[in-house]
């Protein structure tokens, strides 16, 4: 079966391409493939590299997390001549060293952005706080706007609502586990917002938004799914103040 899968092929526009090595990049089956071939790096890393840092790898994407900068270097180091052995080699434009501490950039992996920040509650204390990344929110925004363009006001609006809400539904239940409560707030405000003006626009309001708003007041099943409340995992503290991402 994975033979068969490695001989499939790539489809681009109508010319199906034959690469004599490496995976169909955004087949359904990519991430499995990665899974079985790069799992003796995850091995490898325990036995050589453990002492570093932490691993942390889904498919053929990942991070290590170290306690200091030279571990992060000499991670970094060992990671090539890992995967060197399996004869692969990290993409560098996506390969860099970052920091997590206070006066850290933080880093995006699986669609989070990860900074160390400062508890509101307990000043002194700090944690690992994971949210979406500016990536993924500017790619929600794009949906909603897809969803609410006004090419679809020929649509019933409790269609578009429930398009909305199927939507958020997805991309909520996936950034729910993290420290999201401020985006999910504004995506929120965002969504309304598009509602009020898809709804104004139907019916062709002077100040559509501002109308479309009265109209949702009036309106109540017609607001979509909120996503503030919905918010699943607290913040636990977290050292590693460097990543090789």
């Amino acid at each position: 079966m994975l033979r068969a899968w490695l001989r499939v092929g790539v489809l681009e526009r109508q010319t199906l391409l034959q690469p004599e090595s490496g995976t169909p990049q955004g087949g359904v089956f990519s991430p499995l493939l990665a899974n079985v071939y790069l799992h003796a790096l995850d091995r490898a890393w325990q036995e050589r590299a453990g002492r570093l840092g932490v691993l942390v790898r889904y498919a053929d994407d990942l991070v290590v997390l170290c306690y200091e900068r030279w571990k992060a270097e000499a991670a970094l180091a060992e990671l090539r001549a890992l995967l060197a052995d399996l004869g692969l080699e990290l993409a560098e434009a996506k390969t860099r060293l970052v920091r997590l501490d206070a006066n850290g950039e933080g880093f995006d992996f699986l669609g989070f952005h990860h900074r160390m920040v400062e508890s509101e509650r307990r000043p002194g204390r700090w944690f690992l706080a994971r949210f979406p990344s500016a990536r993924a929110t500017r790619a929600a925004r794009d949906r909603i706007r897809e969803i609410t363009d006004r090419r679809r006001l020929w649509l019933p609006p409790e269609e578009i609502v429930a398009d909305l809400n199927r939507f958020l539904r997805g991309w909520g239940g996936y950034f729910r586990y993290g420290n999201s409560t401020r985006c999910f707030d504004k995506i929120d405000s965002f969504t309304f917002d598009r509602v009020a003006r898809f709804l104004g626009e139907k019916h062709k309001r002077q100040r559509p938004v501002n109308e479309g708003r009265a109209l949702l007041a009036r309106e109540r099943d017609l607001i979509p799914r909120r996503l503030v409340g919905t918010v699943g995992w607290k913040p636990v503290p977290y050292r590693p103040v460097h990543a090789t991402r």
